[in-house]
């Protein structure tokens, strides 16, 4: 069973910079190849939001909101994503979340790291 775990969240003023880490372990050691990772977020809207997505070869995908402020990258090595955010809005407050699909399609998600973007 994949465990992913967040960090990197806190409380920025608008403008600042906050850059999120989700690693990924497995109990048996054993971390399967995962095929997508990608950043959601739930903020006060309705139901949770996709920040930005990565494939293993790199290519990435972003929501309108974050395009030119966020950038997704991926250590495949270490098993680990990361979403670097920078010009950060008030509307970026949000708890974030990690996801990463494995080469079967399972899917795991993180418990989330709260962002708080606030003068």
């Amino acid at each position: 069973q994949v465990q992913l775990v967040e960090s990197g969240g806190g409380s920025v003023q608008p403008g600042g910079s906050l850059k999120l880490s989700c690693a990924a372990s497995a109990a048996s050691g054993s971390v399967p190849r995962f095929n997508t990772m990608a950043w959601y977020r739930w903020g006060s809207g309705p139901q949770r939001e996709l920040v930005a997505g990565i494939v293993g070869g790199g290519r990435a995908n972003y929501a309108d909101s974050v395009k030119g402020r966020f950038t997704i990258s991926r250590d495949n090595a270490k098993n680990t994503v990361y979403l670097q955010m920078n010009s950060l809005e008030p509307e970026d407050t949000a708890l974030y979340y990690c996801n990463a699909v494995d080469q079967w399609g399972v899917g795991s998600w993180g418990q989330g790291t709260q962002v708080t973007v606030s003068a």
